[in-house]
């Protein structure tokens, strides 16, 4: 039995997210089907973790064990063979038995984009949250210091989570610009629901004037999600990479 770790792209614009689910196209439905062809077994997958209906990934990863003799190096052509358009494989390499794209993955880096231009640009728009209203930039970088470390973020995580607790380390959270395009990227041991979106939707407050800077760290210290700000919409994000102790 060999386990096979991949690389994923996808567009999640016409994905109700990556896991199945009882109703709705998934990225995971559409690549296991694939699989069961090429490989003739019933085949399932095992992410990094899940992504909502929307949210985009240039850098998910999922493993997956068979008895297939193909070649690792022509699994991500086999594959993007049949796929279809909006799911892309970018790698395959054979790992460890003991290998889970889940629980060995160190950490992850999510992205989440605004286009503060009058109007959006209509290329790539679908990747970007529109957001013509004044925003102050230094503030929201200020703001956003405040997530470093380790903290409960039960304020910035969905009521609908269902996780134990919502303790994460974070390594790094930075906002930076590109013109009119500005990306908040985050890295961190690992993420709660809806936790970069509300993160993202506080700091457009603080962007606004609505709230302070400190306000961030406020919030995150009462741990309570009606305080934090609303969950920015899901086609701006993107999960960037997930990093390992090997090269996938």
């Amino acid at each position: 039995m060999r386990n096979i770790a991949v690389k994923v792209s996808y567009d999640g614009s016409k994905f109700n997210g990556f896991q199945t689910q009882p109703y709705g196209r998934t990225v995971q439905d559409e690549i296991e089907k694939v699989l069961r062809k090429i490989t003739k077994e019933s085949t399932d997958i095992h992410a990094s973790g899940r992504t909502d209906a929307g949210v985009h990934a240039t850098g998910q990863v999922f493993h997956f064990f068979t008895n297939s003799s193909i070649p690792v190096e022509r699994i991500p052509i086999a594959l993007n063979t049949i796929l279809p358009k909006d799911i892309v494989i970018l790698t395959a390499v054979e790992v460890d038995e003991r290998f889970h794209a889940r629980h060995s993955a160190l950490r992850k880096t999510y992205r989440y984009t605004i286009d503060t231009g009058k109007f959006p640009a209509v290329l790539g728009r679908q990747y970007r949250l529109h957001h013509p209203q004044s925003l102050n930039f230094v503030a929201m970088q200020e703001g956003l210091a405040y997530i470093v470390g380790e903290h409960d973020f039960t304020s910035y995580t969905s009521t609908r989570s269902t996780k134990a607790h919502h303790v994460r380390t974070i390594y790094e959270a930075k906002l930076e610009s590109e013109g009119l395009f500005w990306h908040l990227t985050v890295t961190g041991n690992g993420f709660t629901y809806n936790m970069v979106r509300t993160i993202m939707g506080t700091l457009l407050w603080v962007g606004q004037g609505k709230k302070q800077p400190i306000d961030i760290k406020h919030i995150l210290e009462r741990c309570d999600r009606s305080l934090a700000g609303p969950t920015a919409l899901a086609h701006g994000l993107v999960l960037a990479e997930v990093a390992y102790d090997i090269q996938i």
